[in-house]
């Protein structure tokens, strides 16, 4: 089939169905992509597979207007796990899903969820899938939970899935508030501590300056005030220029950051720096794992499932590895193998996997994966913070100490104490 093919299985005088976007391979090994029309990703699956192709991606056809409502303002993970377990105890009690919706639309607080959520029980009324109804609003609903959601409508268990999207959301948020937490302070020791420097060097130490020049003069004056009075004139005189190209080069990295190769580079930096690079390379791990574990224990085909996962590590060195192994298991190879040849898992990470592959329990073991993960990264976080902010006081009580000795000697010198 030719790149860009249309397919439509629906007829005139039948019900509209969804667009579903693909990404196969025919027999022969060459890619090709196209665009089918189906009730339901299975039957679009089933599709394909009568047209001997084998697909390597599938997902709902996003037009120009949906993307346009998903440009609205996010929504705290907080707000989205009380909306996910609230849909799901009131669907388990028994309330149909438009009333449940109409329930948790009037009960919103925050404007942008009820707005989202008003949209969507329109669109169900109007005869469309929640889960479709979800994936209009990208920057509200995640991929991973509509995709969680498009299985369990499929596989009549909504109520089960929303509860583990609640308690998914709910530990991802509590897990970035303990790493956020923990570099609150010693972020904010640097900024006081560089906010002080700056300030004795620029206001405090030129007040000095007269006297030190007299004593220059007679050729008294210790090293150390010399060496202060020197950076304080270069702080004063050029700290403006610092400061504008500091700026500068800020945007030049951030303009990199957002191109592929300068993102890549940035990421590979993150993960390979001393002492924080292991930390965010398990986090990023952790990440993939649990989001693969919960996709694949809720019903969704592992293809897509590893696109989400890849794409939810947040580090473009590892989806990378991921994707390779993606098209490894299209192959109907095994995941293991690729993600140890990529070099960016650790050894007993990948063997686990290969466990859960052989013992066909892989969802479990992704999830038990991601807990001893997190529960390392904590405590190897908690250790790293315990040694940053000692160092940090020390490194700012020495500076502190230098200035007010370099300021002090001369003057007790002139007064002949020492």
């Amino acid at each position: 089939m030719p790149n860009g093919g249309r397919a439509k299985l629906n007829e005139p005088g039948y019900a509209v169905m969804p667009d579903f976007q693909y990404i196969a391979r025919e027999l022969s090994g060459r890619q090709v992509n196209g665009v089918l029309s189906a009730s339901s990703e299975r039957e679009a699956l089933t599709s394909l597979a009568g047209r001997s192709l084998f697909p390597i991606q599938i997902e709902v056809a996003v037009d120009p207007q949906t993307r346009q409502l998903g440009r609205v303002r996010k929504v705290r993970g907080r707000d989205l796990a009380v909306f996910y377990m609230q849909l799901s105890d009131l669907l388990r009690s028994g309330v149909p899903l438009l009333r449940s919706l109409e329930l948790l639309e009037n009960k919103a607080t925050n404007p942008t969820l009820k707005h989202v959520v008003q949209d969507v029980r329109e669109q169900v009324a109007d005869g469309t899938a929640l889960a479709e109804a979800m994936k209009r609003h990208q920057r509200v609903f995640s991929e991973l939970a509509v995709s969680m959601i498009r299985a369990g409508e499929e596989g009549s268990f909504m109520e089960d899935v929303l509860k583990r999207i609640a308690a998914f959301t709910d530990h991802h948020e509590d897990l970035r508030s303990q790493v956020v937490g923990a570099m609150v302070y010693p972020l904010f020791l640097m900024v006081m501590g560089t906010g002080i420097v700056t300030a004795m060097l620029v206001f405090f130490v030129p007040k000095f300056a007269p006297i030190f020049e007299r004593m220059a003069a007679r050729g008294s004056l210790p090293w150390a005030t010399t060496a202060l009075m020197s950076v304080s004139d270069f702080s004063r005189e050029y700290g403006v220029l610092f400061l504008v190209l500091g700026g500068v080069a800020v945007f030049v990295l951030v303009r990199s950051r957002n191109t592929d190769r300068g993102s890549r580079r940035f990421d590979q930096f993150r993960i390979s720096v001393k002492g924080l690079g292991p930390i965010v390379r398990r986090l990023a791990i952790a990440r993939f794992c649990r989001i693969l574990g919960t996709l694949l224990n809720n019903g969704v085909p592992i293809l897509q499932s590893l696109r989400i996962a890849k794409d939810a590590t947040g580090n473009l060195v590892l989806s990378e590895a991921i994707g390779t192994a993606a098209e490894s298991v299209s192959a109907g190879k095994s995941l293991a193998g690729p993600l140890a040849g990529s070099g960016q898992f650790p050894e007993e990470v990948v063997e686990m996997i290969s466990v859960g592959e052989e013992a066909n329990n892989l969802e479990q073991v992704l999830v038990d994966i991601a807990d001893n993960l997190e529960r390392q990264t904590n405590r190897q976080l908690a250790m790293f913070v315990r040694l940053l902010e000692p160092v940090l006081l020390t490194l700012m009580a020495g500076i502190i100490l230098f200035v007010v000795v370099a300021l002090l000697l001369p003057i007790l010198q002139s007064s002949n104490i020492l």
